[in-house]
């Protein structure tokens, strides 16, 4: 216990990470530049879960946590396919949601984009091509631009969000 306590007052408070914060200001200001001059301020994401495990949408809740705060740069998840501009997809293919994802993609007004999180869609995770599985993703969805991780962090899907808007 001696050795902790030495240890932690010889190295002081490490809560913050000030390269860290900077690379992430200077990503989000881009970000919200990037978003008022292509989507006129407003980015609304619809994100579907098509049979992942739910780590990509708790990566995905933390984005909308004070550090990350994604409604600040103009980007909101909206709970219709009708109000998107981009589907987040996350999660394997599986049998039964291939239909309901394509529903879903097919409900978004055009101009419209998939984004594709995790590795997962890509068929690049720890499932096997199986009779339940319908992936990779891009077979039933034009896939725009992909985020890999397993799971993305936080910033991993910041920084795939402002490599998407360079893209479009």
């Amino acid at each position: 216990m001696i050795k902790f306590w030495n240890k932690r007052l010889e190295l002081g408070l490490l809560t913050e990470n000030l390269e860290l914060d900077n690379e992430l200001k200077a990503i989000q200001k881009e970000i919200k530049d990037q978003v008022k001059k292509k989507f006129a301020g407003s980015l609304a994401i619809r994100m579907v879960d098509s049979g992942s495990c739910n780590a990509c949408e708790a990566e995905c809740n933390a984005l909308a946590n004070p550090y990350y705060d994604l409604e600040r740069l103009g980007i909101y998840f909206v709970a219709s396919p009708r109000h998107a501009d981009v589907m987040l997809l996350s999660g394997i293919m599986t049998f039964n949601m291939t239909p309901h994802v394509k529903e879903a993609y097919e409900q978004i007004p055009a101009p419209k984009w998939v984004i594709a999180m995790g590795d997962c869609p890509a068929m690049e995770g720890v499932f096997e091509k199986t009779y339940a599985i319908e992936a990779p993703a891009k077979n039933h969805l034009p896939v725009a631009h992909h985020i890999k991780g397993c799971p993305p962090t936080p910033l991993d899907i910041i920084k795939g969000i402002l490599e998407f808007l360079r893209k479009i």
